[in-house]
């Protein structure tokens, strides 16, 4: 097939990461970049070698070269970029969270199913080696019967006024940015849960400053903290009848776990190829070479099903986007 040439829309710090890791990847090129701002992509082009940049984004939708667009903006654009990208014919890897609400991601893969053209929500933490060792691990019972999991995303932050982590407009708040890490645990080991019951306490903005989850399934729990207030050791521990399982932190791109059987720590290393955006890099051209229109690995089911318990989350604590007509 040759290179699989990528387009990059949002050109953020995220961006920047994602870019010094497709360079890793042998057959990606990253071929154009978009901004608003034509002085930004020309600046971003250069730092990653693109062949293009362009001053709007409507532009690399059009750009015949482009196979495959990664959506990098504010989560409020998600939606929007990504229906236009696949009804101009390309395939889509889409920034987590998929989109502000289950029906904005709906929409996106009913797109993708009508111009039959990959989507996927770039939930790299699927593809990390640790977190796949991991889930086979728990799966073919390391640690017995899993009954709990605890797990946090926090960090304390210094937010400057205005920013898109407080703006409700931007979908801002810990939920979207971190809040949806814990949660896609639990729902890996456990699946949709039965019950959930959330608080947050928020900005002034009405953006969410820390939210805490409980997770109720039929026989397990699961205890969940995102916030931008506090330091956490950020090490989740999954924990069964004979043991337990701890992440390595930072666990979202985690290059280690350990084992806890009978007061016996046993440690295991998986460094990481780049930062980690490789992963999911090579299950996009994959997908795309055996024209799947989705992943088998993190596939639209999952990411409505996360979308869901998301909603289901921002209903209790009260937290709605004025931007998606205020659900």
């Amino acid at each position: 097939m040759g290179n699989v040439k990528w387009g990059i829309i949002g050109l953020g710090s995220i961006a920047h990461q994602f870019c010094e890791d497709l360079a890793l990847v042998a057959d990606a090129e990253i071929y154009a970049v978009a901004s608003r701002d034509s002085t930004k992509a020309e600046e971003f082009r250069r730092a990653h070698k693109a062949v293009k940049a362009y001053g709007n984004y409507d532009a690399l939708l059009k750009d015949p070269n482009v196979a495959i667009i990664y959506v990098a903006t504010p989560h409020n654009f998600h939606a929007a970029l990504s229906i236009a990208a696949l009804e101009h014919g390309k395939h889509v890897l889409c920034e987590k969270p998929i989109a502000l609400n289950y029906s904005q991601a709906s929409q996106m893969i009913q797109a993708s199913k009508k111009a039959q053209k990959f989507f996927m929500e770039a939930f790299w933490t699927r593809f990390n080696p640790t977190f796949k060792e991991v889930l086979s691990k728990v799966q073919n019972g390391a640690i017995g019967t899993v009954n709990y999991v605890n797990a946090e995303f926090a960090f304390p932050m210094q937010i400057p006024k205005g920013s898109r982590m407080t703006d409700l407009n931007l979908g801002g708040g810990s939920l979207l940015d971190m809040g949806v890490y814990p949660l896609f645990l639990s729902y890996m080991i456990f699946g949709k849960p039965k019950k959930i019951l959330a608080s947050s306490s928020f900005f002034e903005t009405g953006a969410d400053q820390q939210t805490a989850v409980i997770l109720q399934y039929d026989h397990a729990q699961a205890v969940h903290h995102s916030s931008f207030m506090s330091a956490t050791p950020m090490t989740p521990t999954i924990s069964g009848t004979e043991g337990y399982i701890t992440i390595d932190a930072i666990w979202h791109e985690a290059q280690g776990y350990s084992i806890t059987r009978n007061d016996q720590e046993e440690k295991f290393q998986l460094p990481t190829l780049g930062k980690g955006f490789t992963y999911e890099i090579e299950e996009c051209h994959s997908c795309i070479q055996n024209n799947k229109i989705e992943s088998s690995i993190w596939s639209h089911e999952n990411s409505l099903e996360l979308i869901a318990i998301v909603d289901e989350v921002r209903v209790q604590t009260g937290l709605k986007f004025p931007v998606a007509g205020g659900i």
